[in-house]
């Protein structure tokens, strides 16, 4: 047989030599892919590209978005601006940066046919691996010298949120972090009825606030001014990395200032902050909260406010806070949170030392003076005693409330022998009870329990309703100031209870109506003061021969009826074992005689 081997090796070594060909082809065309792609990507007119990525960047966030100005590519390399712990093979990848100039993004289509957000210039690095997936990946996006205007027209439907929905696209924009230089942010808000226009500005040598901003505009009808200070980096893909954020707010003599940090700041998923409150009233907070107060002197206060804004209608809680009410001290913590059909504020609040004078502006009884410096236009007629400034209910339907109040030393006239305070607060469907309402008077207890009914629709008409008991009052602590009354030995026990309609303290009580009762049981009370109650002439001036003395009480009553503010005595007796005095007579709550 031929020997055949020497004759196939020149084929052999030929095929050989081809697939080494054919393999450093391949390679060669690996190599020079990504090189032509580069080249190509330099040398590329972008602008011509324009079209094409609108229209994808718009099916993506589902709103027009158009680069009309000048479109560039430059190279980047992520591992250079990453630490080396963080760095993989893929990140030594080039990936393309984008800087576009005059660039617009609208509204989504159920907002207001405008531009959302407009800016000089933005740049930004393109995941090339993520283009793969059908996802616009961008890690950074700069904006310089934007205007952005943030719109929300009810509690669902904002402007500054992406919500992914099943549209049947295939892409998605996958954006990471916001960074902002000079510019303009305006945000129109109809729950709050807000319209805040921020010049921002980009902050040096601040390791934690990157931007600062200065406000101008109105809330809920109230102008704003101020100012403050915030991170530069917002991050949308963390959501939990906090925020932070500074700002001082005034509106007239009304202030706001927080420092604290808001975690996931698009979706404000949660808030935590030192709060500091100032105003002239805290009836005047409304404009800015949309939450019922009551009226007070000025007051200012500082404390914990904590947001839980991922929970179904969210929770704000206003921990461990303390500040000033007109002379007072006040303190304690105020949990408010949403729902339907209206929100809920509960809470206790305390105060150690309260200036009895300070309550006046509670039930308008407060001097014009002090109306005027609160914002109040109501001016007291001279010589009415009991305040005609109107009660807020339709402030009253805005939200229901169960808050407890106590005052442990009431700083007082010394005619006025009240000693503490403490009462219950219940607001719901726009009917205030205070259940109970306590003071501590003349070493007893005065106890009510008030219901007032603002849920009418007859402007601030309210129907309210009064039981109030007397136990163990102290009489010659009832009248510290009558000299006489101190040698007095006895208590007095009583009940009332009053209805009636009107929109203020005055018309209340001068259209009220049912029974006032008293009733001393024994006792000792001064003869001379007996004497002159009974008018006596002669006795007062034997008394006063002869010296005073105390006398025994059998019994003291008195009854009235109340008739449409007319209060008539049915029964009013002093009974001792020297004398009887009988009291015939009305008061009148409407004209005060």
């Amino acid at each position: 047989m031929p020997d055949t081997t020497s004759q196939r090796d020149p084929v052999q070594k030929h095929g050989g030599k081809k697939k080494k060909k054919i393999l450093l082809a391949l390679l060669a065309t690996l190599i020079a892919i990504p090189i032509i792609a580069i080249i190509f990507i330099l040398t590329f007119d972008w602008n011509k590209a324009r079209p094409w990525l609108n229209a994808k960047v718009s099916e993506a966030i589902e709103r027009p978005f158009a680069i009309r100005g000048n479109l560039e590519v430059e190279w980047e390399v992520p591992a250079k601006r990453m630490a080396k712990s963080d760095r993989h093979l893929r990140d030594w990848l080039p990936w393309p940066h984008l800087i576009a100039n005059d660039v617009h993004v609208g509204n989504p289509a159920s907002m207001k046919q405008m531009d959302m957000a407009r800016v000089k210039q933005f740049s930004f690095s393109l995941n090339p691996l993520k283009l793969l997936h059908h996802t616009i990946g961008i890690p950074v996006l700069r904006f310089d010298a934007p205007y952005v205007e943030l719109q929300r027209t009810d509690s669902t439907h904002y402007n500054w949120v992406y919500k992914k929905k099943d549209t049947g696209s295939k892409w998605e924009l996958d954006l990471e972090r916001i960074v902002l230089t000079d510019g303009v942010v305006r945000v129109v808000d109809a729950v709050t009825k807000a319209d805040i226009t921020a010049n921002v500005r980009t902050l040096g040598n601040d390791t934690k606030y990157g931007i600062g901003f200065k406000v101008t505009g109105s809330y809920n009808g109230a102008p704003v001014t101020g100012g403050g200070k915030v991170g530069q980096v917002l991050s949308l893909k963390d959501q939990n990395t906090p925020y932070p954020i500074q700002a001082d707010l005034r509106s007239g003599p009304s202030r706001i200032a927080v420092e604290g940090t808001v975690t996931s700041p698009a979706k404000l998923k949660a808030v935590d902050l030192q709060l500091e409150l100032a105003g002239r009233s805290m009836a005047r907070l409304y404009n800015f909260t949309g939450i019922t107060l009551p009226e007070t002197p000025a007051f200012s206060t500082s404390g914990h406010l904590k947001g839980e804004l991922d929970r179904e209608h969210g929770r704000w809680t206003y921990d461990n806070f303390k500040g000033k009410v007109g002379s007072s001290d006040i303190g304690g913590k105020l949990v408010y949170e949403g729902g339907k059909p209206r929100p809920k504020l509960s809470g206790n609040v305390s105060t150690r030392k309260l200036v009895f004078s300070d309550l006046a502006p509670l039930i308008g009884g407060d001097s014009n003076a002090s109306k005027k410096a609160r914002g109040v236009e109501t001016v007291q007629p001279g010589g009415k005693v009991l305040p005609v400034e109107e009660f807020r209910t339709e402030r009253w339907k805005a939200i229901d409330a169960d808050v407890r109040y106590a005052a442990d030393q009431i700083i007082r006239d010394k005619t006025l022998p009240i000693s503490k305070l403490s009462t219950h607060l219940i607001m719901k469907d726009g009917v205030i009870t205070l259940a109970p309402l306590d003071f501590g008077v003349a070493g007893g207890t005065l106890r009510s329990t008030i219901r007032m009914d603002g849920s009418g629709a007859k402007g601030n008409t309210i129907a309210a309703t009064a039981k109030v008991s007397a136990r163990h009052i102290q009489i010659r602590q009832l009248f510290p100031t009558i000299e006489k009354m101190q040698a007095t030995v006895g208590q007095i026990n009583g009940d009332a209870q009053l209805s009636a309609t009107g929109t203020s303290v005055a018309a209340l009580l001068g259209s009220s109506n049912g029974e006032v009762k008293a009733l001393v049981n024994e006792g000792t009370i001064s003869k001379m003061l007996l004497e002159q109650m009974g008018l006596n002439v002669g006795n007062i001036i034997v008394t006063k021969l002869f010296g005073d003395k105390q006398v025994q009480i059998n019994c003291l009553a008195a009854d009235f009826n109340v008739n449409k503010g007319v209060m008539q005595s049915q029964v009013f007796v002093v009974d001792t074992e020297e004398a009887i005095v009988g009291v015939n007579g009305t008061i009148n709550l409407a004209n005060e005689q």
